[in-house]
């Protein structure tokens, strides 16, 4: 510890703690009070934001009366100001003892704090390089940090969107960068699409990023201008604002049954709907929850998979590319702990026609959703088959449509039932009972079904 020297005003106070301390910033030595307006900052793009930050004491000038807005920030300062700007966030980190950080540096609680709570780290060799002049994009990386921001589309369609040099930005920053521009932290000045991720961070730009981290907090209102936000206003971004971008995820739940049964060799048309609201990189719902998801489970790569090629938002039908991951988990319907999965379950025709071709079991439970799926009438086909059998599967293939099972209620498949609906699955329940496969896939659609955009879609 110093002893400080007695002075007579407060910018004699002030320049003999610099002096001992290394000739620290003003970023927390000067009291807010004392500093409300600067003599380099009227006119400045980022003003309203410098002069809020300095009246909430996060920020201060320099004893001339200035507040340098171009100067550059070091890692130590930003340590400060982000103590200062989010007192109040959790240390989730162990305490570490920086090789060149002495614990009567001026800076030392602060880059204790900062370290602890997420928002900077320091370099092997337990190094934090506290006068290091900080970049832009690692900025951005310790907000997105600190806060526990994630990005909620892949990092590198929101970046390829928002920025027109994203090419620049590092690996490590990618992700965080991205999460940061969703909430609207990232403020360019003066070109919006430019992010020079590499470029020192000035002290008008480090102001700024703080600004809209707050304001994303709910702490403030955003002081910063919307034409310097990325994502707020950029013509770049607006002509994505109606674009669900290739590789979004899209969460889905399935509402008619608890599980899907399909046979691998099957194609079963299905309806699925959105669990979430989706956003652009924008923060822009794009697809709202509860909108519907058409398409069909198909054979694909040994196993099933969910295949999208419409999307209904608020009644319009819109042309979709997505798909799930594929399902290669099957079950042998022999197995007798196989009953149990069938309670809830939604079954396509041509595992109904594997379950009962096996099992010889001509009644369907009452709590079975049946999947009719589009194979055609094939009634001729089976001429040589027992009849019960081929009405069997063609009352099977046809009961979603022609909602048998819903008007009867009754778990008994008749030939009189068939009559109100195609013969749909009969040529392929024919064909698996010649087979005897006995394996069918079964899907969870809460675990299985979450969707992967495929290609661009326009809304």
């Amino acid at each position: 510890m110093f002893q400080t020297p007695k002075v007579r005003s407060l910018s004699a106070l002030i320049a003999a703690v610099s002096a001992v301390a290394g000739a620290a910033p003003l970023v927390t030595l000067a009291p807010a009070s004392a500093q409300t307006s600067f003599s380099d900052v009227q006119g400045n793009w980022a003003q309203s934001c410098i002069v809020s930050l300095t009246q909430q004491g996060i920020i201060s000038g320099y004893p001339d009366g200035t507040f340098r807005p171009s100067a550059p920030v070091t890692r130590s300062e930003f340590a400060s100001m982000v103590g200062k700007a989010f007192p109040n966030v959790a240390r989730s980190r162990s305490a570490v003892q920086f090789v060149d950080v002495a614990s009567n540096y001026w800076a030392y609680s602060a880059i204790t704090t900062a370290t602890q709570t997420g928002f900077l780290s320091g370099y092997p060799g337990n190094v934090f390089n506290p006068t290091q002049n900080i970049p832009r994009a690692q900025v951005l990386v310790a907000l997105a940090s600190g806060l526990n921001y994630a990005p909620s589309q892949p990092a590198i369609n929101t970046l390829n969107a928002s920025f027109s040099d994203a090419a620049a930005i590092p690996a490590y920053a990618q992700t965080g960068i991205a999460a940061a521009t969703e909430k609207r932290l990232v403020v360019n000045y003066p070109d919006v699409s430019t992010l020079n991720p590499n470029q020192l961070a000035s002290r008008a730009e480090v102001s700024a990023f703080l600004c809209q981290s707050l304001a994303g907090t709910g702490q403030t209102a955003s002081t910063i201008s919307s034409q310097y936000i990325a994502g707020a206003t950029s013509q770049g971004n607006q002509a994505q604002s109606n674009l669900v971008l290739a590789g979004t995820s899209i969460p889905v739940r399935y509402t008619a049954a608890q599980r899907i049964i399909v046979s691998p060799s099957e194609t079963a048309p299905v309806s699925l709907t959105v669990a979430q609201d989706v956003r652009n990189s924008q923060g822009v719902v794009v697809v709202p929850a509860g909108s519907q998801i058409i398409g069909q489970v198909q054979p694909a790569q040994g196993g099933s998979q969910f295949v999208a090629n419409q999307l209904v938002v608020n009644g319009r039908q819109i042309a979709l590319n997505a798909s799930s991951s594929v399902i290669t988990e099957t079950r042998d319907v022999r197995d007798p702990n196989f009953g149990t999965i069938l309670g809830g379950a939604a079954l396509g025709s041509a595992a109904s026609a594997v379950i009962q071709g096996v099992t010889g079991d001509r009644v369907i439970s009452g709590q079975t959703t049946v999947l009719g799926t589009v194979l055609g009438s094939a009634i001729g086909a089976n001429q040589n088959r027992n009849l019960g059998k081929t009405i069997r599967d063609a009352a099977i293939g046809a009961a979603l449509g022609a909602g048998v099972a819903g008007v009867t209620g009754n778990r008994t498949i008749t030939p009189q039932k068939v009559t109100t609906g195609a013969a749909a699955g009969a040529t392929l329940g024919g064909i698996l009972d010649r087979s005897g496969n006995s394996k069918v896939v079964v899907i969870n659609p809460d675990a299985d079904l979450t969707l992967t955009v495929n290609s661009n879609t326009a809304l």
